[in-house]
């Protein structure tokens, strides 16, 4: 159960970060909207018809987002098991974790998925793997730490 609580919030707090960060990022560089974001989300399932779908894939793609989020939270609690430095040094593995993550997402995940393979720009690419070292793997290796000082 202890377990359970900090997976959830590190998810929660992983899930707010990233989609923070590219609402932010593609609302002020390109003038999309959160919705639409959320909607991209939902692209990886649905294809091109996710901007089509009004609310309906805007949920989507918040459900699909904040549970890939926990799921990379989890992965992490379950990986600390291992790999101590994620719950004990998680200002320095964390990061690293963020980084494992962003290469999966975009070498594995996106390319199988409807959206395909992703092309930077060299500012997109600091911006996604910022977020990923630090918006996402930092608070999923605290969420570690928080697991492992619970249990």
């Amino acid at each position: 159960m202890i377990r359970t609580r900090a997976i959830l919030w590190g998810g929660l707090i992983v899930g707010l970060c990233d989609i923070g960060d590219a609402i932010i990022f593609f609302g002020i560089r390109r003038g999309i909207s959160p919705g639409r974001v959320f909607q991209s989300v939902a692209r990886g399932l649905l294809g091109p018809d996710a901007f089509t779908g009004g609310a309906a894939t805007i949920a989507l793609g918040a459900v699909l987002h904040f549970s890939i989020a926990t799921c990379v939270a989890a992965t992490c609690v379950f990986l600390s098991r291992w790999i101590t430095g994620l719950a004990t040094n998680p200002l320095v593995f964390g990061p690293v974790y963020g980084i494992g993550v962003f290469a999966f997402m975009y070498l594995v995940v996106l390319p199988l998925s409807q959206v395909g393979w992703v092309h930077f720009d060299t500012i997109g690419f600091v911006n996604a793997l910022g977020i990923h070292m630090f918006g996402i793997g930092l608070p999923a290796a605290l969420a570690a730490r928080k697991a492992a000082r619970l249990s």
